[in-house]
């Protein structure tokens, strides 16, 4: 009975405040003894096996009075009781239009507060949610849609004047005669259900305030009962994450992979009850996993500065909101650091994150002189590892975290081999390839792309050229993929080559990235004109 007590009480150390001050779990590396890049980092707190619905009712039930978002530009506030409730009533009604476990259900909406309604509700009612990009055009849209059999997608009125409902016809030119639920779409046979977050009635397309108020009290209340029905193993949300063939693959992440990935995240970011300005997109893993997923578990509130970034607003919120924390892209820090030296605010925030793309020492340097901040870190990771695999830890001298990306993530393994799949000694550069809790499942339906980087025996091959020191921290001095990484979106050269040459002027074209002091790195392409096309300005060939 007393080895029972004690692993449960290990099992929860994690989440509880109080239990974490009863005692210290020892960690130690296991590295190898011959000096070569393998590294072994085991957990000082066991992992959970729960999904983000648990995740979500525990949270809500120990902490529901705080804050769990706040949406400036919306003038909106939920506490985690607040967004427990309204994500259980979308949860119930989504379950009334026929949804079951598994089915794909996707979001296509900016920072608006509905994306992490709808997010939980997908969680706590077993369903995938797919993440899309809010500046996703028709033609890309209609790609995702067909690549994951999605059955339903939720969506906002507009996104930057563009409105959605028009785009989804150039895809969708069944919805205006169908009846709400009934789509019967050509291009797109498994999307039945179109909800949009509009107050009007739109031809063929649920509103999505009539879905969260479908459901009856008891059919709300069930949604608690359902949550030991979803397996921690299963699919919980899928990454468009792009590759050199210029088609996006789908990237399954786990509920215990993000899950657990957040609690660490948290803990080695010190995000405790913090108030954090959220800068990054909510579709990307920068803000389901580091950002929603890393605060739920840690009771902390983000602050949605503005529904599309500025910088501005993001700077006024921090002010504002009593923001502790920024997070952001090192584009999005050069920016806030530049609109700071015009606007010399009060701030307040004492920690600035970084990840998405490398980010320059001397930025890290800007960053604490010029928003005050007593600690800058980095996050550095991938979408198909749930997010992080290194990352600053909060004792970090500063030379640490100028010079690496961060410190290997607990219960994960590291290595670092050459061209032929040998061990290289450390310090040497060669590729990254980690493993553990915390890797996809695979890419939806396409076994060959996910065995070239996720092999049998579960290493998970990064692309970066990569340095491992025997101390767990490492360094990125390279990529092995063809990608450029422009204000920490991934961008592969073969995709815009394949636009360029659509131009009836171009003939060839061969796109590399170049520095940039905002955005790391720029665009630049070389081309070669078609015979008898005498001159090409940027004018001619933008779109």
């Amino acid at each position: 009975m007393t080895v029972i007590k004690l692993v449960k009480l290990f099992s929860y150390f994690k989440h509880h405040s109080k239990l974490r001050q009863i005692g210290h779990v020892i960690r130690k590396n296991h590295t190898q003894s011959n000096g070569l890049s393998y590294i072994h980092n085991i957990g000082k707190y066991p992992l959970v096996y729960q999904t983000i619905g648990q995740e979500l009712g525990r949270v809500a039930s120990e902490f529901g009075y705080r804050e769990a978002f706040v949406a400036v530009e919306e003038q909106r506030r939920l506490t985690y009781h607040e967004l427990k409730l309204e994500a259980d009533r979308l949860a119930a009604g989504l379950l009334n239009l026929g949804l079951q476990q598994g089915d794909r259900i996707g979001i296509w909406a900016p920072n608006m507060i509905i994306w992490p309604v709808v997010f939980y509700a997908a969680a706590r009612a077993g369903l995938i949610l797919v993440a899309l990009n809010p500046a996703y055009e028709a033609p890309e849209l209609q790609y995702c849609l067909q690549k994951v059999n999605m059955k339903a997608l939720v969506t906002s009125e507009s996104f930057r004047n563009k409105p959605y409902y028009e785009s989804l016809l150039k895809i969708v030119p069944e919805l205006p005669t169908s009846t709400p639920g009934m789509l019967s779409c050509e291009k797109i046979p498994s999307l039945s259900h179109v909800i949009v977050d509009s107050q009007d009635d739109l031809k063929g397309a649920f509103r999505l305030c009539d879905i969260i108020q479908m459901p009856s009290t008891q059919q709300i209340e069930q949604i608690d009962h359902n949550q030991e029905t979803i397996n921690p193993d299963n699919g919980c949300n899928i990454q468009f994450t792009s590759g050199t063939t210029g088609k996006p693959k789908a990237a399954l992440l786990s509920h215990f992979s993000v899950v657990n990935n957040g609690i660490h995240i948290g803990e080695n970011l010190e995000l405790c009850e913090k108030r954090i300005c959220m800068q990054v997109p909510f579709f990307h893993v920068y803000g389901v996993v580091i950002s929603m997923l890393a605060s739920l578990s840690h009771h902390a509130t983000l602050v949605i500065p503005s529904i599309t970034y500025n910088s501005e607003k993001s700077l006024l919120a921090v002010q504002n909101e009593k923001c502790s924390v920024i997070n952001g892209t090192p584009t999005m820090q050069v920016d806030l650091v530049n609109k700071q030296r015009q606007m010399k605010l009060n701030l307040k925030a004492e920690i600035a994150i970084s990840g998405g793309a490398l980010c320059p020492p001397q930025l890290l340097r800007d960053m604490k002189s010029e928003l005050g901040l007593k600690k800058v870190k980095n996050v550095y990771g991938l979408t198909e590892d749930s997010a992080v695999c290194f990352n600053t830890l909060p004792n970090d001298e500063e030379e640490l975290v100028l010079e690496t990306v961060g410190h290997m993530q607990d219960h994960i393994e590291a290595k670092v081999i050459d061209s032929n799949g040998n061990l290289v000694p450390f310090g040497v550069p060669g590729e990254l390839c980690v493993r553990g809790y915390f890797t996809m499942l695979g890419y939806w339906e396409d076994e060959v792309k996910t065995r070239e980087v996720l092999e049998t025996n579960g290493w998970l091959k990064t692309g970066d050229q990569f340095i491992l020191n025997a101390n767990g921290y490492g360094k990125v001095v390279g990529r092995l993929k063809d990608m450029i990484i422009r204000g920490g979106e991934n961008i592969f050269p073969k995709e815009v080559e394949n636009i360029l040459v659509t131009s009836p002027l171009i003939a060839e074209a061969y796109v590399v990235g170049v520095p940039d002091e905002r955005l790391g790195e720029e665009l630049c392409a070389f081309i070669r004109l078609r015979e008898g096309v005498k001159e090409c300005s940027l004018e001619d060939i933008q779109l």
